[in-house]
């Protein structure tokens, strides 16, 4: 019984990795004919925490981003379908500050 575990955990890291490295392949072969790159307009927001337990947002304009049309990310840049449906983005700016009881 473990063996076969084994022996399906290894098949399924091989399957993992061969589609992988096809969607890198037809994406840098560009098989089918398709651009490589797309750009999505993402806009950003940034919560800082504040010293009395409240936080600030900052918004900074949409701005396009560069993504790749594939099923996994590539050369640095995320896929155009997560990049799409993730188009609000907010960055933590910091760990949120507790005040300690006194």
């Amino acid at each position: 019984m473990k063996r076969l575990v084994l022996n399906s955990a290894h098949y399924l890291l091989l399957v993992a990795a061969l589609i992988y490295v096809g969607d890198y392949l037809s994406l840098r072969l560009r098989i089918p004919n398709r651009e490589q790159f797309g750009t999505v307009i993402v806009q950003r927001s940034y919560a800082v925490p504040q010293k009395d337990s409240k936080m600030e947002y900052l918004f900074d304009p949409p701005a396009p981003q560069t993504c790749v049309n594939a099923l996994f990310p590539h050369f640095g840049d995320p896929p155009c379908w997560y990049l799409r449906r993730h188009a609000r983005q907010q960055i933590n700016a910091g760990i949120r500050i507790r005040s300690s009881p006194t």
